[in-house]
């Protein structure tokens, strides 16, 4: 049931509220498509983007964190996970077009274990910060977070619901990993060619 309702509350696009809200436009028709916080940005500032990162970071959070208060198993923490994130990516409110996952993985990773939460946003930051790419930084991260996740809890459920997060983040971003090799993505601080 918790996993029902996970999927449920990651089916609320945070990036479709908070352009209806602030009168921008869909962001499934703007900038790169995608209704996620980093297009937000491009077509309505800073301060969209902030409030999209943060609802799409806690509809991951809330429902991992009630399946520890509940006491349930590594089993059921990890189905919360993936029903929290599969809700972001293929929202049944907003016709199944969601985003690419990354600020919900966050929100989960942190609801499962904070420390690997923490380690995985600060492989995002170095590596946007050193070769400014968010796309690249949302991989590695991404990539590492079933590592991080095995070292410090050692469960093999909990890693495996890392690893397919991380096997899905990659094969959204597959566009993203095309022009990373032509060498035409954007990097961050610059806008996206048309």
């Amino acid at each position: 049931m918790l996993t029902v309702i996970a999927y449920l509350l990651g089916s609320v696009s945070a990036a479709m509220v908070v352009c209806r809200l602030t009168g921008l436009p869909d962001p499934r028709t703007q900038g790169s498509g995608n209704p996620g916080a980093t297009n937000v940005l491009r077509i309505g500032g800073r301060g969209p983007a902030a409030l999209t990162l943060a609802g799409d970071f806690l509809k991951g959070l809330a429902p991992v964190l009630a399946a520890h208060m509940l006491g349930l198993s590594d089993v059921w923490i990890g189905a919360a996970m993936l029903g929290a994130f599969f809700g972001h990516l293929y929202p049944v409110w907003f016709g199944f077009q969601g985003g690419k996952g990354v600020a919900t993985q966050l929100g989960v990773l942190v609801g499962m274990h904070a420390l690997v939460g923490l380690g995985t946003a600060l492989t995002w930051a170095a590596v946007a910060g050193a070769l400014r790419y968010s796309s690249l930084a949302a991989l590695i991260s991404a990539w590492l977070a079933p590592g991080y996740t095995f070292a410090l809890t050692g469960s093999w459920p909990l890693t495996g619901a890392t690893a397919v997060i991380a096997a899905v983040i990659t094969w959204r971003h597959r566009g993203n990993i095309a022009r990373l090799r032509a060498g035409t993505e954007p990097r961050i601080g610059h806008r996206k060619e048309a």
